[in-house]
């Protein structure tokens, strides 16, 4: 039967001193993954919070939590990653003032996702950003269609922010209502202004099949044009 405050397992679990540099070795190791896992996830898969912010918070919460709950965690190898994760935040956060593309491979950059009314398709190829997603949060925002927004970025915290043409200044654009974007065909019934579904490019088209001169795709659906209400 264990005795409870038995000190040798209570701080190393009954491990030799040695086995901390095990602990500062996996530190390391596992920050580096989740770093490169958050990473590949993308901004939006942990919005509002940057990347390296959220390594830190899993990171610190698993050093907290495992110690706490179960026996045979030792607590003074928890404070040990605990020391290693707050050097690797120091180290990090130098380097991210020192060097301007360390700062970008951490933190990310702002991507501009809509210039003047049409997308900045590489941008969106970029983010792994789905259409549909990113057509929600702008209708969040009381938006229309495209020609309302002069433009529109992803922030590094995963926040879209947007910057409105005045009333007087709106174009017609790509709408983005449900009912209206889901009319879209490859078929232009008549002739008017008409939006690649693809891209938002905004032309005049006559009736029939007609193709995209800014992204070669063949999708239009009817321009909307009206201002936004706040």
């Amino acid at each position: 039967m264990k005795e409870i405050f038995e000190w040798n397992r209570l701080l190393f679990n009954g491990l030799p001193e040695s086995f901390l540099l095990e602990v500062i070795f996996r530190s390391v190791v596992m920050f580096i993954v989740l770093l490169l896992t958050l990473k590949v996830a993308g901004k939006r898969g942990v919005k509002q919070l940057s990347v390296f912010e959220t390594v830190i918070i899993i990171a610190l919460g698993s050093a907290a939590g495992d110690p706490m709950f179960y026996e045979d965690v030792g607590i003074i190898p928890a404070i040990t990653v605990f020391t290693v994760i707050i050097l690797l935040y120091r180290l990090v956060t130098w380097f991210t003032g020192k060097s301007k593309k360390f700062e970008e491979f951490i933190e990310g950059k702002t991507e501009c996702l809509i210039q003047e009314g049409k997308f900045s398709i590489a941008s969106f190829k970029k983010e792994s950003l789905a259409q549909d997603e990113f057509f929600s949060e702008l209708r969040l925002k009381s938006i229309e269609h495209l020609g309302q927004i002069k433009s529109a970025f992803m922030e590094t915290s995963g926040e879209i922010s947007v910057f409105y043409y005045e009333d007087d200044k709106v174009k017609s654009g790509l709408p983005i209502l449900p009912h209206l974007f889901n009319q879209k065909n490859s078929v232009i019934p008549n002739e008017g202004l008409y939006s690649c579904t693809f891209c938002g490019n905004t032309i005049q088209q006559k009736a029939g099949m007609a193709t995209c001169d800014a992204c070669n795709k063949s999708e239009w659906v009817a321009s909307l044009n009206t201002i936004r209400k706040s």
